[in-house]
Parts: structure tokens; C-alpha cells; sequence
């Protein structure tokens, strides 16, 4: 009986671990697919090799690119621009959002100022940008922290005010004050909206860098892609493109990550692996 018991258990944590090895490849699938039809068409005429460049050769471009140290250096400009005007501009949403969230008296002073500049289209405030701080960094960094802030801002009023009402008179009739309230109830009920907020915005911050970054510049991965175009080498702007992917990819994992960790206690996030 102990014997069968065993087999089952072992047959068992042998499927849970194809499952998951599956689980694991399956979102790569598409990704491959699409780059050997790449490879195909450009090698074999199907598409113009010089419009759209086969991937060996854009990643022979990337290996010659990291090997002279430039690659490496556009790629730290761009993560170090996303990081402070990402810090920036969550933090701001995040405060704004909770005032917003828990007073109406400051809703009536800040949400309408904040959906106005909502609707202003990032390209239309690089000119005033410019003219403010020069072509700098801080022209940069300043476009992303705006590209950030209204979606942490949205999601966090949205979180804040989706915290069922009977929960927080549970609270008070625990004996929990404002303080109290916030730090246990609101807080944890309204962090799924939150990090979905983080996690559009962190993709919103890097497509706002590739307009920061058609700012007069000398590095970073916008830089790039001018470069290629300057020099009619389109390898460059794919890598350029590709880069840009990768690392809001990278940056939307980072996110999920987090949210599995944070939000272990809800039910829908524990041991998700499909998130």
C-alpha cells in the first residue's frame, strides 16, 4: 500500500513539474515562431533584407555594439532616465491619488487640474519642455514622470474607492481610527488596482522615453535608432525596437513578480504562474 502510495506521489510531482515546464515555454512559443518567419523571409527574398533586416544580422549589430562599450551605454542612459522619471512621477500619482481617493475636498481642488493635463498630448509639451530646461536630461526624465503619473493616479483613486464600504465599518466597530483604516483595509484592498497601475505605467514610462529621447541627445536607446536612420542602417532601428521590447518586458515581470509577492493573501494571485 505505502509502495503505491509513493508511485502516485512521484507520478504525481512528475506531472506538476511538466505542467509547469510547459506552462513556462508555452508564452515563448509565439515569440520563436515569429522570429524564424523573420529569418525566413529576409533571407529567402520574401521581404527586402534591406527594409527589414534579418535577425542574425541585427544581432551581429548588437554584438559589435556591445563589444565597442556603446550598447552598454545607451542602455544604462535609458534604464537610469525610466528609473528617476518613473520614481518621480509614481510617487506623486501615488500621493495625489490617495488625497484624491480618501477627501473630497481634495478631489474638488486637484482631479479636474490633473484630467485636464491628462488629455495633453506628451509631443505637443516637448517644445515648452525645451524651452523651460534646455535639452538636457531633465526634459527627459520630466516627460516620463508626466507619462507615469496619470495612470498610477487613475488606478489608485479607482483601487482606493473600489474598497467595499461594509469592510471599513467593520473596522470602526473594531476600534481602528483613520490611521488604522488606511494601513489595514484601504491600503490591501485597493493594491491590485495600484500595481496595475504601476505595471501600465512602467510600459507607458518607456514608450514616453522614445519621445524624450528624439531630444537632442548622444546616448541612450533613442539615440540609436536616430543614428540608424541618419546612417540608413536599418539593423540599428530594429535593435533599437527590439531593445525597447525587451526591456518593457523585463519591466512588466519585475511587476508581476511583485505582485505575486504583495498579494499573497488574495486568492487569485498565489502561485499564478500565468500572470
Amino acid at each position: 500500500m505505502s509502495d503505491t502510495l509513493a508511485t502516485t506521489a512521484r507520478r504525481s510531482a512528475g506531472t506538476r513539474r511538466r505542467t509547469g515546464s510547459l506552462r513556462a515555454l508555452l508564452p515563448w512559443a509565439v515569440p520563436v515562431l515569429l522570429v524564424l518567419a523573420w529569418q525566413w523571409a529576409a533571407t529567402t527574398g520574401a521581404v527586402d533584407a534591406t527594409i527589414l533586416p534579418p535577425p542574425s544580422k541585427v544581432l551581429g549589430t548588437a554584438r559589435s555594439l556591445w563589444d565597442d562599450g556603446e550598447l552598454p551605454r545607451y542602455l544604462l542612459a535609458s534604464v537610469r532616465r525610466v528609473a528617476i522619471g518613473f520614481g518621480i512621477g509614481a510617487a506623486i500619482g501615488l500621493v495625489l491619488g490617495f488625497a484624491v481617493g480618501l477627501s473630497g475636498i481634495a478631489e474638488a481642488l486637484v482631479d479636474r487640474t490633473v484630467q485636464m493635463l491628462r488629455a495633453v498630448p506628451h509631443l505637443a509639451v516637448v517644445p515648452l519642455l525645451i524651452a523651460a530646461f534646455g535639452i538636457g536630461e531633465l526634459p527627459k526624465i520630466v516627460l516620463v514622470a508626466l507619462g507615469v503619473l496619470f495612470p498610477v493616479y487613475l488606478n489608485t483613486v479607482a483601487g482606493i474607492r473600489a474598497v467595499d464600504p461594509k469592510l471599513v465599518q467593520l473596522g470602526r466597530s473594531y476600534g481602528l481610527r483613520t490611521p488604522g483604516l488606511i494601513r489595514e483595509i484601504v491600503v490591501p484592498g485597493a493594491m491590485p488596482m495600484i500595481l496595475t497601475g504601476i505595471r501600465y505605467a512602467l510600459g507607458v514610462a518607456w514608450l514616453t522615453l522614445v519621445v524624450g529621447e528624439t531630444i537632442a541627445t548622444s546616448d541612450g536607446i533613442g539615440y540609436l535608432a536616430q543614428n540608424g536612420r541618419d546612417l540608413l542602417r536599418n539593423d540599428r532601428i530594429v535593435l533599437a525596437i527590439l531593445l525597447y521590447a525587451l526591456a518593457g518586458l523585463i519591466a512588466d515581470q519585475l511587476v508581476r513578480l511583485l505582485e505575486r509577492r504583495v498579494l499573497r493573501w488574495n486568492v487569485n494571485y498565489r502561485k499564478d504562474s500565468r500572470r
